[in-house]
């Protein structure tokens, strides 16, 4: 959560700040700003409550120059959004300037002191405390004059993080030293983006990509000091650390909406190349499996597994719900799913053979990451299933394999989800060639799954079809959606996606445990979406369809294309391509995906930033 930007070079910094908030602001949007220091070693702040376009506005009112700045775009842990929140925040001096993703949790012990000591603060944020507390030992070593002026920045960062409980990505300015910018991480994403007599500091690299692709991905308890010409980078501890430069796989255009008018219909839209990607040198139907090289672990590893856990967050949860379905139909491995936030607090039995997966998108989800660590702590071993190269899952975890989806923009996740559901999709694949699958059934799924890409496509052309299901539907102030194994945790995932960007309320649930309790909502105004392709227990969710019907309740189904019996029980059926049941939730994610997008935008509501919602979770 919060984006974080910063530039040192020789170039004006006000539009390249500008700009690289721009391009994190699906991180966080309650409120904006820059501090740029200016030739006259003077700061130049502008911040600003609500979205980019509204600092936008500002700079163009009041422009900031210098070619050295920070920026920030905000998610609001501690204090509501308005302007005297909005980050950068100065410390007592006025000399220093910081930007903040995190929560600083002593925060409060930490400002009573420095009150104690005659600090003002202007703002209800843990930042600013964080701030005045640099500029605190700043003073105390310059004084004392222990510290050479070079370093003294430097210096008092590493001196304040030590007093510090909690999580940081920071990036830090002294009008002092006007070619000179700081950054430390702890829990929250900070890379080194690599220019030439340019550098940059950033919490995403979609942030820097259209400037440089030569990347540094910093890891906890680091602290980075960049010039026009260099950076060094050591611990905490004063410990030098030799950079590793990684070269971020997607371009700038990756990043841009091009001809769609959002990123999320974008998104949906790549599914068939993101899943095709997914697979890519993946599949070896010579030998009726599929390979998944990062795994780390020997085949006889691998047979040894005698239980598998899914840990995840959000829609991540559901692709492992699907998941583990998959691993015991397919593998004959027990599996189970866990949110991440509740495991690393639980003290679960974990037997010796377990594996633990971790399923993130962004890599960065504290509740995950947190979870992954606890697991590795107790010595199981621990892969991921993770999308951005470099992450800190990905490079925490023992192994696993990147979904290669390219960047997710919109905050309400859509591609990665069917991503996530290949790359599960070949991973029980693999683990049940090993076990009880035959060659015959390995290579009949695998062909199938082949398939998958083009089959979206058909789904996606029916886009406006849908849309028009949407219209008719778009004012239900509540909705069902329902589903039986395979379809139960899509339709979990469907019920995520109204909520998040339409902001409707809804519920996934198993489509006989309606007449359990949720059926007391059926009523005209309250439609269900019943998940209902022929699969194994096609004949079942019809009874369950006929339920709701008995009782008024409207009716939009996801079946196969050919049957015509479901359009006597349902008043809408959106139609998908026949596929082999493993493989159904590949294809009925997307009509769920359409129909949540299209209610969202005739309702009016801003698709790719929901309220209240930030694409990467790194607080608590």
């Amino acid at each position: 959560m919060c984006g974080i930007i910063g530039y040192v070079g020789q170039k004006p910094a006000q539009n390249i700040l500008v700009d690289g908030l721009r391009r994190l602001e699906y991180r966080g949007y309650d409120s904006a700003g820059v501090c740029i220091v200016d030739d006259g070693r003077r700061f130049q702040v502008r911040k600003k409550m609500g979205r980019i376009q509204e600092l936008s506005a500002l700079i163009r009112q009041q422009p900031a120059q210098g070619t050295t700045g920070i920026g920030h775009t905000r998610w609001a842990t501690h204090g509501p959004p308005s302007d005297e929140n909005a980050h950068p925040h100065l410390d007592q001096s006025g000399t220093i300037a910081l930007v903040h993703n995190g929560v600083i949790e002593n925060h409060q012990q930490l400002k009573e002191k420095l009150l104690a000591r005659g600090h003002s603060f202007l703002s209800q944020t843990d930042t600013e405390v964080l701030a005045h507390l640099i500029g605190e030992y700043y003073l105390e070593d310059r004084d004392a004059g222990s510290v050479s002026n070079g370093d003294l920045l430097t210096h008092a960062v590493r001196r304040a993080l030590k007093d510090v409980v909690g999580t940081y990505g920071i990036a830090v300015v002294h009008s002092e030293h006007p070619r000179t910018l700081v950054g430390a991480r702890r829990g929250s994403p900070l890379l080194v983006g690599i220019g030439r007599s340019e550098n940059f500091l950033a919490s995403d690299a979609s942030a820097v990509v259209v400037h440089t692709r030569r990347v540094v991905y910093l890891n906890d308890f680091e602290i980075v000091t960049l010039m026009e010409e260099d950076f060094q980078i050591s611990t905490i501890d004063a410990a030098e650390v030799s950079p590793k430069i990684h070269e971020v796989e997607f371009g700038a255009e990756e990043v841009e909406r091009g001809e769609f008018p959002h990123f999320m219909l974008k998104e949906i839209f790549e599914q068939p190349q993101t899943v095709q990607n997914a697979m890519r040198g993946r599949i070896h139907l010579s030998e009726a499996t599929a390979h998944l090289g990062g795994l780390n672990l020997a085949p006889a590893e691998l047979r040894a597994v005698d239980r598998i856990i899914f840990i995840a967050c959000g829609t991540a949860l559901h692709s492992a719900l699907v998941g583990e379905y998959l691993m015991e139909d397919l593998a004959r491995i027990p599996a189970e799913c866990e949110y991440a936030s509740e495991f690393r607090y639980r003290n679960a039995p974990v037997e010796k053979n377990t594996l633990v997966f971790a399923i993130s998108q962004s890599g960065e989800t504290i509740d995950t990451l947190a979870a992954v660590r606890e697991s590795r702590r107790k010595g199981h071993k621990t892969l991921g299933i993770v999308n951005v190269v470099g992450s800190t899952v990905a490079r925490e975890v023992d192994g696993g394999t990147y979904m290669h989806a390219g960047p997710e923009i919109g905050v309400a996740a859509t591609k990665s989800f069917t991503a996530q559901l290949t790359i599960l999709t070949l991973l029980a694949v693999l683990m049940g060639r090993m076990r009880h699958l035959s060659a015959t059934r390995g290579a009949e799924i695998l062909k199938e799954l082949e398939k998958i890409p083009q089959k979206m496509r058909q789904i996606i052309e029916q886009t406006e079809a849908i849309a028009s299901i949407g219209k008719k539907y778009c004012e239900a102030r509540s909705f069902l959606f329902l589903g039986r194994q395979y379809q139960f945790p899509i339709a979990l995932e469907g019920a995520l996606k109204l909520k998040e960007i339409s902001y409707i309320h809804a519920e996934g649930y198993p489509a006989a445990e309606m007449k359990h309790g949720p059926i007391a909502l059926i009523d005209p105004r309250t439609p269900s979406v019943f998940l209902a392709p022929q699969n194994s227990v096609y004949e079942k969710t019809v009874s369950n369809i006929e339920e709701v019907r008995a009782r008024s309740g409207p009716v939009i189904a996801v079946a196969t294309e050919g049957d015509t019996e479901i359009l006597k029980k349902a008043n809408n059926v959106i139609y998908i391509p026949d596929t082999l049941e493993c493989l159904q939730p590949l294809l009925t994610a997307i009509p769920l995906q359409l129909l949540a997008y299209h209610i969202a935008v005739m309702r009016g509501c801003d698709v790719d930033k929901p309220r209240n919602l930030a694409k990467s979770v790194t607080v608590e």
